[in-house]
């Protein structure tokens, strides 16, 4: 039977998880206003405190792309073909919407946190 040490940290991992997932859109919409393929994403992500595996940014690029708001293409870099990723006209609308929103919520818990 685990201890209430572990079920602390269990529960914590899952709430920071659901944390980050909606933190990740936005990081990676904003990341690819540069160009980049997805494992200098990764690296450019992590660098910036933001780690993400691939089992998370693929599926996520490839959700972002068929909303349309990311547009990609195959090249071949040091030989080899590489998936480019950088966001849409429609990606940096939603991204602005998103930082808007984002400021709002901030301000909110902000008030909120600071009552206690």
């Amino acid at each position: 039977m685990p201890n209430s040490i572990q079920m602390t940290d269990d529960l914590f991992d899952q709430l920071r998880l659901e944390l980050r997932r909606g933190c990740l859109v936005m990081a990676v919409l904003g990341q690819l206003r540069a160009e980049h393929y997805g494992y200098t994403l990764r690296l450019a992500l992590t660098d910036l405190g933001l780690a993400i595996d691939e089992g998370t940014l693929y599926p996520l690029l490839r959700r972002l792309e068929s909303q349309g708001l990311l547009v990609s293409e195959w090249r071949e870099e040091a030989k080899r073909d590489k998936r480019f990723y950088r966001i849409s006209a429609e990606g940096k609308r939603m991204l602005g919407l998103l930082c808007v929103e984002w400021e709002n919520i901030n301000k909110s818990l902000n008030k909120i946190l600071q009552k206690g």
